[in-house]
C-alpha cells in the first residue's frame, strides 16, 4: 500500500511539474481591440471639441481602454485655465512620474508664471532641469518670503554654463549679480565653458562684465577659440600670467588636433616662458599623445612615453599598447600589461593579447593555457580565443522561463497596458516612454518578465535594452533574438551575403528598432543616411526617399543590404573592411589601410584608429558568430579573422 502511494505521490508530482513547464513555455500573446483603437484614435482627434456630442460618446465607449487618459491629458492640454486648477492638480497627482505627468505639468507651470500664481506654481512644481522653471521656482520662493541666503546661492550653478538661458532668468540673475555672487572667478568659469564646447559667441558679453584690466584676456580667449593657431605667437601673450597660461594651454590642446607640428613646436618655446602647473602639463601630453596616435604622427610614441602609466586612462593606455601592437613589439607588449594597474588587468582585451604576445615569444604552454581560460567567454576576446585554440565556442545560454500567471501579473500594471497598446499601434515612442516608466515599478525579477513578454509580442528592442538593465546577458534567444527574419532573410538572400551579418549590422545599429534614429540622421533598422539611401535608388524613386520610407522596414533592409553587399564589393570581399566601412565610411577606411604593411586582422581591428569604429566591428563579429552559432563546430568565421592579414 505504501509502495502504491508513493508511485502516486511521485506521479502526481511528475503531472505538476510537466504542467508547470507547459505553463512556462507557452508565449503570453496579448489580443487587440481594433474597434478600440479606432475610436481612441477618432477621439484624439476631437480632444479640442471635448463638449461635442461626437467626442462624448466615444470618450464614454473607452472607459475601460488603457488609454483612455491620454484623451484627458489633451483636453486639459488645449486650453488652460484657473478655474482647471483642481483638475489639473489631481491628474498630475494620479499619474506623477509618467509619461502622461510632464507634459502637463510643463505646460501648466508655464501657465500659472505668465498669470503670477507662485503659490500654485510652487504647489504643482517638481524638481527638472529646465532652466527656465527652475528660475521660475527661485523667484516665486523669493517671493513668497525664502530669505536670499538660501535661494541665490542656487543661482550660481544656473548661471554658470556655457550657453545663454531663457530670459526668464534675467531678473534672478540681476538680483543675484547685485547680491555680490557674480564674482570674478565665476565669470571665468563660464568663459571657460563657453569656450571649451559651449557656445563662444557668449564670450564677447562675459568679457564685458570683467574688470576693465582684465577684459583683454576675455579677447584673447574668444580669439584663441576661433583660431588656435595664435597660441604659436607669444607676443599675444605679454604678462605671463596665469590666465594667459590658462588660455594657452586650452589653445594648445586645440591646435595639436589642427596642426601637431605647430603645436609641439610651440608648447616647447611656451615652457621656456610660462609656468604650467603639473595637472594642465598632464593634459597637454595626454592630449598631445591621443591626438598623434590618431593621425599616425611619427612622435606619437614619444608622447605616450611621457604619460605615467600608472594614470593613463583607458582611452590613452589603448593607444600606448596599440603602438607596439602595430609594430607587432611583442617583447614590449609584455613588459607594458606587467606594469598594467590592478584595474585593468582583467580586461579579456588584455588578457587576449598577453596570452598572444606569450605565443609570439614561445612561451606556448602558458599562452594557450590563458586562451584556453578566455575561450569560456561569450565575447569577440572569447571567440577569438577558442577560434585560435581550434575549438567550439561556449555561448553559455541559459534561457529564461516564467509562467503564465507571472505574466498576466506583470502586464496587469496599467503602464504595461499603455506601453504595448502604443507599441501595437506602431507609436513607438510613446510605448517607449511608458516602458521605461513601468520599469521604475518592477523590481529586477519582474523586469525581465516583461523582457520576456515584449520578445514574445515582437517588441525586440525592449527586451534587448530590458535585459541590458538588470544585467541578465545568458538568454541568447531573448538578447538576440532573429527579428525581421523573413524580410532580412530574402534580402540577404538576393545580395548573396550572410543573413547572419545582417541580422547583426542590424542589432548593433538599432536592437531592431523601427523607428530609430540617429544624432547624424541616420534613420531605421540598418540606420541609412538619406543621402545613401537616394544614391542606393533608381533615380525615378529618389523623391520618394524620405523619413516615412527609410523608417518602413521592408525599405530598410532591402537598402541596408544592398549597401552591404556595395561595401563587401568595394573591400573586394574583406568582410571585416565592410563591416568598418559601414560604420566609418569607405574612405576612412581605404586610408587607415593605405600604405600599412600587412598585419594580422585581429591587430588592425584593435589598432583602428576610431575608438566607435574599432568597438563596432567587434560587436558586429561577435554578434554575427552568435547568430550563426552551431553547437560543438570550430567558428569559421573567427578562424577567417585569425588567419587574415589586412594592408599590402
Amino acid at each position: 500500500m505504501l509502495a502504491s502511494l508513493v508511485k502516486k505521490t511521485i506521479l502526481t508530482l511528475a503531472i505538476i511539474s510537466y504542467s508547470s513547464n507547459l505553463l512556462a513555455s507557452k508565449p503570453l500573446k496579448l489580443t487587440v481591440d481594433k474597434t478600440q483603437q479606432q475610436n481612441f484614435v477618432k477621439a484624439e482627434k476631437l480632444a479640442y471639441k471635448s463638449n461635442s456630442a461626437q467626442y462624448q460618446v466615444l470618450y464614454n465607449q473607452l472607459h475601460y481602454y488603457s488609454l483612455q487618459p491620454y484623451l484627458d491629458q489633451k483636453r486639459l492640454l488645449h486650453k488652460m485655465r484657473l478655474s482647471d486648477a483642481s483638475e489639473i492638480s489631481q491628474f498630475l497627482e494620479k499619474y506623477q512620474g509618467s509619461p502622461l505627468d510632464w507634459p502637463l505639468r510643463k505646460k501648466w507651470l508655464n501657465y500659472l508664471s505668465t498669470k503670477k500664481q507662485g503659490l500654485l506654481f510652487l504647489k504643482a512644481y517638481k524638481p527638472t532641469s529646465n532652466a527656465k522653471l527652475v528660475c521660475h521656482q527661485l523667484r516665486f520662493s523669493l517671493l513668497s518670503g525664502l530669505p536670499e541666503s538660501v535661494i541665490l546661492p542656487q543661482v550660481t550653478k544656473l548661471w554658470v554654463v556655457g550657453k545663454s538661458q531663457d530670459k526668464a532668468c534675467d531678473p534672478l540673475f540681476e538680483r543675484w549679480g547685485k547680491a555680490g555672487y557674480r564674482t570674478n572667478d565665476v565669470i571665468w568659469q563660464r568663459i571657460s565653458l563657453a569656450a571649451d564646447g559651449g557656445k563662444h559667441t557668449l564670450i564677447p558679453y562675459l568679457t564685458k562684465l570683467l574688470p576693465p584690466e582684465q577684459q583683454y584676456l576675455g579677447s584673447l580667449w574668444h580669439k584663441v577659440r576661433r583660431d588656435p593657431s595664435i597660441v604659436s605667437k607669444l607676443k599675444h601673450f605679454p604678462n605671463n600670467s596665469v590666465r594667459e597660461t590658462e588660455i594657452l594651454a586650452y589653445g594648445l590642446k586645440r591646435l595639436v588636433w589642427r596642426y601637431p607640428d605647430t603645436a609641439i613646436r610651440s608648447y616647447n618655446k611656451a615652457k621656456q616662458k610660462f609656468v604650467f602647473t603639473q595637472e594642465q602639463q598632464q593634459q597637454i601630453t595626454e592630449k598631445f599623445a591621443l591626438a598623434l596616435s590618431a593621425k599616425n604622427h611619427h612622435a606619437a610614441q614619444l608622447w605616450l612615453d611621457k604619460l605615467d602609466f600608472n594614470l593613463l586612462s583607458k582611452n590613452m593606455l589603448q593607444w600606448r599598447l596599440s603602438q607596439a601592437l602595430k609594430q607587432e613589439d611583442w617583447q614590449r607588449l609584455i613588459v607594458e600589461l606587467k606594469q598594467l594597474p590592478k584595474e585593468h588587468k582583467d580586461n579579456l582585451k588584455w588578457k587576449y593579447w598577453y596570452a598572444r604576445a606569450l605565443i609570439a615569444t614561445d612561451v606556448d604552454k602558458r599562452g594557450r593555457f590563458l586562451l584556453q581560460q578566455l575561450a569560456n567567454e561569450r565575447h569577440y576576446y572569447g571567440f577569438l580565443a577558442a577560434s585560435y585554440l581550434k575549438i567550439p565556442v561556449n555561448l553559455q545560454h541559459k534561457p529564461l522561463e516564467f509562467t503564465l500567471r507571472e505574466k498576466r501579473k506583470v502586464i496587469d500594471y496599467p503602464a504595461a497596458k499603455r506601453a504595448f497598446e502604443f507599441h501595437s499601434l506602431g507609436r513607438y515612442r510613446q510605448a517607449r516612454s511608458e516602458w521605461n516608466y513601468l520599469l521604475t515599478q518592477l523590481n529586477n525579477r519582474e523586469k525581465l518578465i516583461a523582457a520576456k513578454v515584449a520578445n514574445e509580442n515582437q517588441w525586440f528592442d525592449r527586451t534587448i535594452f530590458t535585459l541590458a538593465n538588470v544585467g541578465y546577458l545568458n538568454d541568447i534567444n531573448l538578447r538576440f533574438p532573429k527579428a525581421f527574419d523573413k524580410e532580412i532573410n530574402h534580402y540577404a538572400s538576393a545580395q548573396k551575403i550572410a543573413p547572419s551579418w545582417a541580422f547583426a549590422i542590424a542589432r548593433r545599429e538599432s536592437s531592431f528598432m523601427q523607428d530609430a534614429r540617429s544624432p547624424v540622421g541616420a534613420k531605421g533598422l540598418m540606420q541609412l543616411m538619406p543621402n545613401t539611401a537616394k544614391n542606393l535608388v533608381a533615380s525615378k524613386k529618389k523623391g520618394k526617399i524620405n523619413s516615412k520610407y527609410l523608417l518602413n522596414a521592408d525599405n530598410n533592409i532591402q537598402l541596408g543590404t544592398k549597401y552591404l553587399r556595395i561595401l563587401l564589393d568595394k573591400s573586394k570581399g574583406n568582410q571585416v573592411l565592410a563591416t568598418a566601412s559601414y560604420n566609418a565610411g569607405p574612405y576612412r577606411v581605404r586610408t587607415w589601410i593605405k600604405n600599412i604593411k600587412a598585419i594580422p586582422a585581429d591587430i588592425w581591428i584593435e589598432t583602428i584608429p576610431y575608438k566607435e569604429t574599432r568597438n563596432y566591428v567587434k560587436s558586429v563579429l561577435a554578434y554575427q558568430e552568435i547568430y550563426q552559432h552551431k553547437p560543438g563546430q570550430v567558428s569559421q568565421l573567427f578562424e577567417e579573422v585569425i588567419n587574415m592579414s589586412i594592408g599590402d
